[in-house]
Order: structure tokens, then C-alpha cells, then sequence
């Protein structure tokens, strides 16, 4: 029998280093791989993606073109979505896997013209791939318009890592007196900030400390408004914008919490989900995309995606209710438990990655 080759080339746009959930993964899943004894290649593409310019287009074809005949290609979606003449150049000479963290047509704040544009480009592109790796039973089910066949679809959920239970603020007094929430997502319009922030305006009488973690610079547009809404709306001294963190700090702050709330519109899978969970954090968010598969209803309160009135009545009832975070607590320290180590996802997209070659 001749060995199969154990190499591939990740394509991923943007900063290998970037804490966004999607290079996360890829970074995570790349380094379990190479636990494993694979050789794995980090090829950075440009910022921009999934629009990008004429100098990103450039960079990403001088790349492709200089892999080698047969290589195995794990092209992030934010991409690959983005390339379909590029894909469709290498089809015969690349074996392209698809990573796919959620379709580009559904990113929030898109008119229907780009939507229709991007979905037209992505389902090219996937055509080309020899197998596509999602992150969730619910990316698999949003790929139907896409012409993928079942059987090239594979899902490889994100792992977590072994975390102790978070402890809370001190006698749950945070910041400024009382319970501390925790928010970790890049401030985009489908994060959906500005309608937390609206919720927690109707409950400035109540105590709370509202922590927001997560890039500032990727929709800059967007979080300069989320950040002026906060003395608009009444609640400076409430809010603090730590940006994107490293690991330590970040945990820090999970340890310190009472409750993870995040109102996103649409989830792929939504890691900072599962860390809530795996820290033991009561969790509310919105019944959209993944989100109520990967958050039991005895962990969280899920309410209808973009409804700010439902949003403020889960978290009044949340702030005020003791018993009820307690009782979410416990059910979401056994709904991390049961959620798969980094180990276990990255041996599952290794025999993926087998079966293409």
C-alpha cells in the first residue's frame, strides 16, 4: 500500500493572528493537525475578503498559482466564496476542501443585490470543491441553495479547551455595583451590540457592568456608532470596550462573570457560545442560525433574533432572578461538558482531509 502524503495548504484572508472565530478555528484545527504528524502550510491572503480589491485578487492568484500539482487546499469560505474563477482554474490541478463557517450571503446589512451576488459566486466556487467542512448541522442545512451534495459535506464542529467554572463578580457587585455581563464578538451589524446596548438602556435602574470584547477596527463604521450610543443612551461608566484580547485576559474576564449575552443575528456555530458554556455562564441570546443547537434551553434564554423588547424582558428577568442564573449556570456547565475537545475536532477534519486525498 503507498502512504498517503499527510500535507495541506490552509487559505485563510487576514492576520493568522486575528481572534475572530473563524481564523480561530482554522488556526486550532491547523495545529491539531500538525499534532497529528500532518505538515500543514499557512498561506495568509489579503485583508478584504469577501469583497476584495484588485491587489487582493492579485495576491491571492499569485499564491495559488505557485502551489504544487495535487496539493490539498483548505480554503477558508470568507475567501474561497469570493474566487470562483480562481477555483475553477485549479479544479483539475488543486484538491480544494471548502471550509465554510457560515454562507456569505447571510452576513447581516447586505442589500439583495449583494446577497445574490455573493450566493451566485459562492455556489460556483463550492462546485469546484472536492469536499466542504462545516462547523455546524445548521451551516450543512443553510448549504441547500448551493447545489452541494450531501455526501461532500462533512461537519467538523469547533472544540473547546478544559476551563474552570466561572466565579463570578465578588458578591455580585461588578464595576459599577452589580452583576458583570460579558459580551465577546467583533462589533459588526450582525453582532447586533447597538440592540444590546438599546435592552440595557431600560435597565439602567438596575445594577450591571457590561464587558464588550471583540475587534473594534473590522467594521469600524459600526463600532464608532455602537460606541457613541453608550453616553447617548444614557449609560456612560456601564460599558467597557476591551477590543480584541488575548487568551489570558479574556479568560480572566470569563471567570469574572454572571451572565454571557450576545443578541447575534445569525451564527454559523458560534464559538464564543460554546467558551460560555464551558465556563459555566448562563447565556442569552437569539434562536438564529446555530445558536439553539449549541445552547440547550436548560443553559440559556434564546429570544427571536432582532427583537429589542424580548432582548430587554430576558434580561430584566435574568438580572433580577437569582435562582433562574443559578439554575442556567449549572445547566450550562453539563452542556460544556458534553462539547468536543480541540483533540477530537482536529482528528475528525484529519479524516476528512484522508478521504479527499
Amino acid at each position: 500500500m503507498v502512504a498517503i502524503p499527510r500535507r495541506c495548504v490552509f487559505l485563510v484572508p487576514g492576520d493568522p493572528q486575528a481572534r475572530t472565530g473563524g481564523t480561530l478555528y482554522d488556526r486550532r484545527i491547523a495545529g491539531g493537525l500538525r499534532a497529528g504528524g500532518w505538515q500543514v502550510d499557512w498561506c495568509a491572503l489579503a485583508e478584504g475578503f469577501p469583497r476584495p480589491g484588485a491587489a487582493a485578487l492579485a495576491q491571492a492568484e499569485a499564491l495559488v498559482d505557485a502551489l504544487p500539482d495535487g496539493m490539498l487546499v483548505v480554503a477558508d469560505g470568507l475567501a474561497f466564496g469570493a474566487l470562483p474563477e480562481l477555483a475553477e482554474r485549479h479544479a483539475a490541478r488543486l484538491r480544494w476542501v471548502a471550509l465554510v463557517h457560515h454562507p456569505l450571503a447571510l452576513e447581516s446589512g447586505l442589500s439583495p443585490r449583494a446577497q445574490d451576488v455573493l450566493q451566485a459566486s459562492e455556489r460556483r466556487a463550492l462546485a469546484c470543491a472536492r469536499q466542504v467542512v462545516v462547523t455546524s448541522p445548521e451551516t450543512a442545512r443553510a448549504l441547500a441553495p448551493y447545489a452541494v451534495p450531501a455526501a461532500r459535506i462533512a461537519v467538523v464542529e469547533p472544540g473547546t479547551e478544559p476551563v474552570p467554572p466561572a466565579q463570578g463578580s465578588p458578591d455580585g457587585s461588578g464595576e459599577s455595583g452589580g452583576l458583570s455581563l460579558l459580551c465577546v464578538a467583533t462589533v459588526t451589524p450582525r453582532k447586533a451590540h447597538a440592540l444590546l446596548l438599546q435592552a440595557l438602556a431600560g435597565l439602567r435602574d438596575r445594577p450591571w457592568h457590561l464587558h464588550c470584547v471583540g475587534s473594534l477596527a473590522r467594521d469600524a463604521a459600526t463600532a464608532a456608532a455602537a460606541q457613541a450610543l453608550v453616553p447617548a443612551l444614557g449609560l456612560a461608566g456601564r460599558v467597557t470596550w476591551h477590543g480584541e484580547l488575548a487568551s489570558a485576559p479574556l479568560q480572566a474576564l470569563y471567570l469574572q462573570a454572571d451572565l454571557f449575552v450576545l443578541p447575534s443575528l445569525y451564527e454559523g456555530y458560534g464559538m464564543a457560545f460554546a467558551e460560555a458554556l464551558a465556563h459555566g455562564l448562563p447565556v442569552l441570546g437569539c434562536a438564529a442560525g446555530a445558536v439553539p443547537d449549541t445552547v440547550p434551553a436548560t443553559a440559556g434564554v434564546l429570544v427571536p433574533p432582532g427583537d429589542g423588547d424580548a432582548l430587554q424582558a430576558a434580561l430584566q428577568d435574568l438580572l433580577d432572578d437569582a435562582p433562574l442564573r443559578r439554575a442556567l449556570a449549572a445547566g450550562a456547565r453539563a452542556a460544556g461538558l458534553q462539547l468536543p475537545r480541540w483533540e477530537q475536532s482536529a482528528a475528525r477534519f484529519a479524516a476528512v482531509l484522508e478521504a479527499c486525498a
